[in-house]
């Protein structure tokens, strides 16, 4: 089977999470069916989804993430930082990728991968 990989997302704030994802990343916006009439918003991410669905609450944190790759990770972490975005580099080395982690606005988990 042939597969696209998607990640699903509860936003508490649909605004916020699009100008994380659109304005602060540049991920184009894709229109999503007239049949989804509730509060939401859908992003190309490489040959994958995120799917942003409202939720009057943000899920508790916890450690599960997804990961999102860059073509300068360095860039991306000076991003998110001078947003006033927390970000910290991982101990855990992977040979020949640079990666750190931060949380959007609903607190969800992200990865960062760029080579090293």
């Amino acid at each position: 089977p042939r597969s696209t990989p998607l990640y699903s997302s509860a936003a508490s704030d649909v605004y916020k999470r699009q100008r994380f994802y659109g304005g602060l990343f540049g991920l184009q916006e894709v229109l999503r069916p007239a049949s989804f009439d509730f509060p939401g918003a859908w992003y190309a991410a490489g040959n994958g989804m995120i799917h942003l669905v409202f939720q009057k609450e943000a899920d508790p944190l916890s450690r599960r993430h997804f990961c999102l790759r860059v073509g300068d990770v360095h860039a991306a972490f000076d991003i998110l930082r001078t947003a006033g975005f927390e970000a910290t580099w991982d101990a855990r080395k992977i040979p020949g990728v640079e990666r750190f982690f931060t949380r959007d606005p609903d607190g969800n988990r992200i990865e960062f991968q760029g080579t090293a």
